[in-house]
């Protein structure tokens, strides 16, 4: 079983940066891959950027060159950190971690203000 702590959410304006992370803790679990997932009002839960063992990254478009996710494995944490952020950036964000089960965060919440 892996517990998932997720923090760094909050309110940010339009054009901001905000940086999530994501702690993991358990007992004998080998990630395979970490990562954010993100779902918005009345949109379908979509992913954004995971990294797998070996640092290979994976962005979704729509936030490519905008946004950076980082793992530290010696501590099995994950950070997005999110820049120039955009009205449709607006989600609750999930960690995950893949081991290769799924496990997840409680979500934090990212809203823009206007």
């Amino acid at each position: 079983q892996v517990q998932l702590v997720e923090s760094g959410g909050g309110l940010v304006q339009p054009g901001g940066s905000l940086r999530l992370s994501c702690a993991a803790s358990g007992s004998r679990f080998t990630i395979n891959a970490m990562g954010w997932y993100r779902k918005a009002p009345g949109k379908q839960r979509e992913l954004v950027a995971n990294i797998i063992s070996g640092g290979l990254t994976y962005y979704a478009d729509s936030v490519k060159g905008r946004f950076t996710i980082s793992r530290d494995n010696t501590k099995n944490t994950v950070s997005l950190q999110m820049n120039s952020l955009k009205p449709k950036d607006t989600a609750f964000y999930y960690c995950n971690v893949q081991t290769p089960l799924y496990f997840w965060g409680q979500g934090t919440q990212v809203p823009l203000s206007s």
